[in-house]
């Protein structure tokens, strides 16, 4: 089946650089390390729930939802100000970001959940290399992308990958997290 264009999964915009550190929205199963100046009792490493919400010592559950580094870092400082401490100095930073990953079925060598790098956006084909590459049997000309927009719905478009292997606009196929890539098998 092929979509209209309209219906197509939008490419993620190129990656140019990751975010700086206070823009970073913090997300589910971020690693954070937070310190308050002068007060090592109060220095913690936690991760985020899948809810985005830590806990502290004095201030308790913290919903972190949606909000940047320097957001949080600003929220934590006001809630040990409101009570427990004067004018604190808070440094919040994420030590270990949460993992994103892409999943490739079928006619690769390595079927299987594949990581999405931090530093750089994650195309088409490397994530099928990454996935031990296209098996002797498989269909490279009617690959499978399925993505879910913001609204819940999945929509899927057919890829030829023959079109986009050593030319330039198989970098409009940038991967974006929960994607599902499957490569079919070719009928003999």
């Amino acid at each position: 089946m092929r979509l209209r264009a309209a219906d197509e999964p939008q490419a993620a915009p190129p990656a140019t650089t990751p975010p700086s550190r206070a823009d970073y929205i913090l997300q589910p199963f971020d690693l954070i390390k937070i310190e308050v100046f002068q007060e090592p009792d109060l220095e913690r490493q936690v991760r985020l729930s899948q809810d985005s919400i830590v806990t502290l010592p004095l201030i308790g559950p913290i919903a972190m939802k949606g909000k940047t580094v320097a957001e949080a870092q600003k929220m934590i400082r006001d809630l040990y100000d409101r009570e427990y401490l004067v004018n604190p100095q808070i440094n919040l930073e994420v030590i270990e970001y949460a993992k994103e990953t892409v999943t490739v079925l079928g006619s690769v060598n390595t079927a299987g959940a594949v990581l999405i790098p931090p530093d750089q956006p994650l195309k088409l084909l490397d994530a099928i290399g990454r996935a031990g590459g296209f098996s002797r049997l498989a269909d490279r000309k009617h690959l499978k992308l399925t993505r879910m927009g913001d609204d819940g719905k999945t929509s899927t478009v057919v890829i030829n990958a023959d079109d986009i292997i050593g030319s330039t606009s198989g970098d409009q196929w940038v991967l974006i997290k929960g994607d599902v890539i499957y490569v079919p098998e070719r009928i003999l």
